[in-house]
């Protein structure tokens, strides 16, 4: 329930609780004090329909026609007796007084001390007059008029109405009553602030307690929400946000870790070199080149590490540019078949120089296209037989290209009859710096970047790169990159 939701309830039930209550006590005061309500009813109560018929006012305002034109009607018994009757029938009675004499009362009027009250109303300069009477702790409303019998002798009609059994009742309880509503008033509002500020309040400390957890560097205390409301939301929003600042600091770390591993291993790399450079100086500052043919074998040894050196940075560099999406892809679509038989006629002219055996099966579609950055992907497919090159240790090396294409990708093998890798260091081959052999003494040169940035490469192209390998028989190196298709999902 949203926070806006419980306010409206909460503010309708201000109004609503207080009203319900006060009823219900006004009913209850009224047994207790009154007796049973339809006893009550029938006591003062009449037909709404039979009064509409026998209506107060047109019974009023006969007899004072009857007072003013034909008094000598309200001597008459039998007349006075209807008029009573039906005057009872709305709760009023009638009294007649003649000079100080009572010449008629209501014999329905069963209080007759109201007739002391009415001896004090002898007010002749009014012909009808409406009041309201208390006496004995009740209240009554009193028309009277004043007339002249025919022997000129002052008279006074009384109609005495007792007054409405509710509105007696509210001015007989009304402090009662007052007290009530206020007493009712402060015990809801007081309820219904204390609950609903306990449903946003406490939220909010929890949501305060988990803030200053933060601060102190506590990111693993998870933040429990409850709440359905607002307050929720802003929880959950807070919690993810919790999660993210965690998994940020994290991976800050991570990086950390993983700057400090970097510059450890370029350090190494680097010192391998350097140090033999520097030893071939003092070699030839020494004069252990003693004649012109070992001062150039030196020479050609410094020119040599110096290469690597420059080759490493070169690596480094391309490496960090790929780590941070810096270095750009040039895309191109282009007939896959033609480039993967172009590549492959290179490769054949390279390797046999080398003496290493080369074979290409292509199961490739002539009309199959692809959109990748050649040069790219010309130099993964070089530091893979790069690095096959380096490791093979048989007699008869062979390298083997395999393409085929298979829902929707290009799947690419090349595989050597290396010296093969131990299966606990496959899932490392592609770490940067990462050599099988734990001393890293660079005996087969290298950076132990190319692995590196070929996964990096492949990745740029939505691709994915794996490495299969049994020691002692050799490596294949699996590639897999998206082909493309038209609009009707079919291969271009």
């Amino acid at each position: 329930m949203s926070i806006r939701l419980k306010l409206i309830l909460s503010y309708a039930a201000m109004l609503i609780v207080p009203l319900v209550l006060m009823v219900i006590l006004a009913l209850l005061l009224t047994f207790v004090f009154k007796g049973d309500l339809q006893a009550l009813h029938e006591k003062y109560g009449y037909s709404k329909d039979y009064y509409e018929d026998h209506s107060l006012e047109r019974l009023v305002k006969e007899i004072g026609r009857t007072a003013k034109s034909n008094p000598s009607m309200l001597s008459d018994s039998a007349y006075l007796r209807e008029l009573s009757e039906e005057l009872d029938l709305t709760n009023s009675n009638l009294v007649i007084r003649k000079e100080n004499q009572y010449e008629y009362v209501s014999p329905s009027l069963k209080n007759k001390d109201l007739l002391s009250v009415l001896a004090d109303y002898k007010d002749r300069g009014t012909s009808r007059k409406n009041e309201t009477l208390k006496y004995d702790k009740e209240s009554v409303n009193m028309t009277l008029y004043n007339f002249t019998y025919e022997d000129h002798q002052p008279g006074t009609v009384f109609i005495v109405t007792s007054v409405n059994p509710v509105i007696h009742f509210v001015q007989k309880f009304a402090f009662i009553l007052f007290l009530s509503l206020i007493f009712i008033l402060i015990l809801t509002h007081t309820l219904l602030t204390y609950f609903v500020s306990r449903s946003i309040i406490r939220p909010l400390n929890k949501l305060k307690d988990a803030t200053k957890r933060i601060k102190s560097g506590d990111l693993n205390s998870e933040l429990q929400i409850t709440n359905k409301d607002e307050i929720g939301e802003l929880s959950l929003a807070f919690e993810q946000m919790r999660v993210r600042l965690k998994n940020s600091i994290e991976t800050q770390l991570q990086y950390e870790e993983n700057r400090k591993e970097l510059v450890s291993n370029i350090s190494h790399d680097l010192r391998t070199p350097l140090t033999a450079i520097r030893g071939y100086i003092d070699g030839i500052g020494d004069g252990i080149a003693d004649t012109p043919d070992k001062v150039k074998k030196y020479m050609d040894i410094i020119s040599l590490k110096a290469e690597e050196m420059d080759h490493l940075i070169d690596e480094l560099f391309l490496y960090s540019k790929l780590d941070l999406n810096r270095l750009p892809f040039h895309f191109e679509e282009i007939n896959l078949h033609s480039f993967l038989a172009d590549w492959s006629e290179e490769l054949l002219f390279e390797l046999n120089k080398q003496g290493v055996q080369f074979h290409s099966h292509l199961q490739i579609a002539e009309e199959t296209k692809i959109s990748i950055d050649r040069d790219k992907i010309r130099r993964v497919f070089s530091n893979i037989i790069s690095n096959s090159l380096k490791y093979m240790n048989k007699s008869e090396k062979e390298i083997e290209l395999k393409a085929y294409e298979a829902r929707g990708q290009l799947v690419l093998f090349i595989s050597d009859n290396g010296q093969g890798i131990d299966a606990a260091s496959l899932p490392y081959v592609f770490e940067r710096f990462y050599r099988e052999d734990p001393s890293r003494n660079s005996v087969t040169g290298g950076s132990g970047l190319g692995l590196a940035i070929a996964r990096q490469m492949i990745e740029g192209h939505r691709g994915s790169i794996q490495a299969e390998s049994v020691k002692g028989v050799g490596t294949s190196i699996r590639i897999t990159l998206p082909l493309i298709f038209n609009e009707e999902g079919d291969r271009i």
